[in-house]
Formats: C-alpha cells, structure tokens, sequence
C-alpha cells in the first residue's frame, strides 16, 4: 500500500515569516514544497473583531510526518496561538504524490543546501 500523503495549512503574519518557516521545513525534508500566498483573515482575539492582512503556506508531506512538522513549525512560528493544521490528501496524480515522498523523510536523497539568492 502506498504512504498517505497530507497537506499542512500555516498562517504567518508577513511573508518573511511564511518563507523563514517554509525553507525551514523544506530544508530538514519536513516538507516537500511549499505555496506562499497572501490572505486576509478576519478571526475573534481577546474579545475583539481582528481583520487584517496575513500569508498563508500550504505543504505537502507524508501523513506520518505531520505531528513532526507541526512541532518544527511552532519552534520557529512568531504566534501565541499559530493556524497549524494538517488535511489528508484522498486522491492525486501517483508521479506527484510519490515524489513527495521521495522527497520527505530520513531515506529522501542527501541533506539540501539553500540557493543562492
């Protein structure tokens, strides 16, 4: 049977955040890719309406990986209370799914280095 794969949903409150925890993940092979997105969330906090501008970051990991990702991502995750939520993935092109889990995990090929910029 072939490993589930899941998507984890972040909200970070600007983009260099969202990129610091993406590459991060990505980097310790947490993640396989990343989609960084602007979003404006409108949520209850302390007993007031907030509304405002937020980035949001979808990944895609192995299914038993997840609990790992949510860890790391706290560490490095400037909220109190952080959106951190996973979805499993029900059905998916099988060359994209397998490559996601090529690309995860302690067997995924050798550590990555960051690009140059």
């Amino acid at each position: 049977m072939a490993q589930a794969c899941s998507m984890v949903y972040i909200t970070a409150k600007d983009m260099n955040e969202a990129s610091r925890i993406a590459r991060h993940l990505v980097e310790k092979r947490l993640v396989a890719c990343a989609n960084i997105f602007q979003v404006r969330s409108i949520y209850p906090w302390r007993g007031k309406v907030e509304e405002g501008d937020e980035v949001a970051i979808i990944m895609k990991t192995r299914s038993s990986m997840v609990d790992d990702v949510i860890r790391e991502a706290r560490k490095v995750h400037s909220y109190e209370v952080p959106c951190i939520v996973s979805y499993k993935m029900e059905k998916g092109f099988k060359g994209y799914l397998d490559w996601i889990i090529s690309e995860t995990g302690s067997q995924a090929q050798q550590p990555l280095k960051p690009a140059k910029s």
